[in-house]
């Protein structure tokens, strides 16, 4: 669930999630992001074992997140490790992504594999990347 030096217990971590997830929200509104939109919330999920999070994908399959294809990656000691991203579609409502974050800490604990946090993307007018919907228009 979380780096072994450092381990907390599921509630404690779920606890700490909540206030990042307030802050992350709250970032983005101060940046001018919109608050009525859509956003992906990317939730990052890795392991040691590629069957293991190979298994953890699956079930969050199950539990209604998209899930992303898994990569290879190092952490900063250089040991290998496996990631994927389950994402899911939110209004930026704290509520709502804390169950998501419940949810899928209690997988990686299941697991044995790492919940990460998670982030999304800026939305609003502004924003530096085109919408889907807006290419198609464009190339009609």
């Amino acid at each position: 669930m979380s780096h072994e030096d450092e381990y907390l217990s599921v509630e404690a971590f779920i606890e700490m999630q909540k206030e990042e997830t307030r802050d992350i929200i709250q970032a983005l509104l101060d940046d001018g992001s919109d608050p009525e939109a859509l956003y992906d919330i990317e939730h990052h999920l890795f392991a040691e074992d590629f069957e293991i999070l190979e298994k953890a994908a699956v079930e969050a399959f199950k539990l209604g997140f998209e899930v992303l294809e898994a990569e290879e990656t190092e952490d900063e000691d250089g040991h290998r490790l496996f990631c994927f991203d389950a994402t899911m579609q939110s209004v930026l409502d704290p509520q709502a992504i804390d169950q998501q974050v419940a949810k899928l800490v209690e997988l990686a604990e299941k697991f044995d594999v790492i919940y990460d946090g998670w982030g999304t993307y800026y939305e609003g007018e502004d924003a530096l990347y085109p919408e889907e919907d807006d290419e198609d228009e464009e190339q009609a």
